[in-house]
């Protein structure tokens, strides 16, 4: 694999891993099998390679100009399990806005850009303004503004036309790899630090259902679950969807319920710091 194809792969096992700390930041299970357990009765109907990949690419090119909904999140650790709410904006390839509530009461608002992050810490009455790099800093991965469009949108993750896919020989579901079977089940060790991205479409072929992310030099995975979607305006977006995050150290699990979502509607987006407020420590 080309240096600068595994380097543009890399930052899709970072940026999940990322967004589910960047929730947590805000708010401050080991991962299943494949989604899909086919009847082995059921097989699907043959479809040539170039189509489905050809698929995955249009899918990676569906993008509307703005986005808002609100979200149930539930995150769950060996630990702790957190539940709140949160409203998303997003203006394409400019910014995400983020307001966390809880009680109803709003305590963090957050603005992302495509080369900051500013936290509006509102309970604690204080402020963090940083670089993307701050998330790499604080949890050792990469994070990019165009990873965190991909979750919330539910799109193919990383995806790149220059990219060689290859396509399983699977009858019962529609499987799509960075790399071909023999070479996930028993890596290079010379390729150590190869990442292994796998992406299930639905029976229809119409629908990205999964995608799954292995790190094979630091054996972390990640497993993202479309459960369900909603055609709104036209775009397919995610309705729920199940994020796991399995590493050496940490199982994490990210469950986001989406409700009421307007698509291409007018959207503003905005960060206020109040003139009393002091720098978070």
């Amino acid at each position: 694999m080309k240096k600068s194809q595994n380097e543009r792969i890399l930052k899709s096992i970072n940026y999940l891993f990322s967004a589910a700390l960047f929730i947590l930041v805000l708010a401050s299970c080991k991962a299943p099998e494949a989604l899909v357990d086919a009847d082995q009765s059921d097989k699907l109907p043959k479809r040539k390679d170039k189509e489905l990949i050809d698929r995955l690419d249009s899918l990676s090119h569906i993008e509307p100009r703005t986005f808002y909904s609100k979200l149930d999140v539930v995150f769950t650790d060996s630990t702790k399990e957190i539940s709140f709410k949160t409203s998303i904006k997003i203006v394409a390839d400019s910014a995400v806005n983020a307001i966390i509530t809880y009680a109803r009461i709003p305590i963090v608002n957050a603005m992302v850009t495509t080369d900051s992050i500013c936290v509006v810490n509102k309970k604690d009455r204080c402020y963090s303004m940083a670089s993307l790099d701050y998330l790499k800093d604080m949890f050792g991965v990469d994070f990019t503004y165009e990873n965190l469009e991909e979750i919330i949108l539910g799109k193919p993750l990383d995806y790149h036309i220059d990219q060689k896919y290859f396509v399983d020989n699977n009858p019962f579901i529609y499987s799509i790899s960075t790399h071909k079977k023999k070479d996930r089940r028993k890596p290079d060790r010379k390729q150590r630090d190869d990442i292994i991205i796998n992406y299930i479409l639905s029976a229809d072929s119409l629908r990205l259902e999964q995608t799954k992310i292995t790190s094979v030099n630091d054996s972390t995975e990640v497993t993202v679950q479309y459960i369900n979607r909603q055609l709104v305006s036209n775009f397919d977006i995610p309705l729920l969807v199940n994020v796991f995050i399995t590493t050496p150290r940490k199982q994490l699990k990210l469950v986001l319920q989406y409700d009421r979502v307007e698509i291409n509607e007018p959207q503003e987006l905005i960060i206020v710091i109040p003139e009393a407020y002091e720098k978070c420590d």
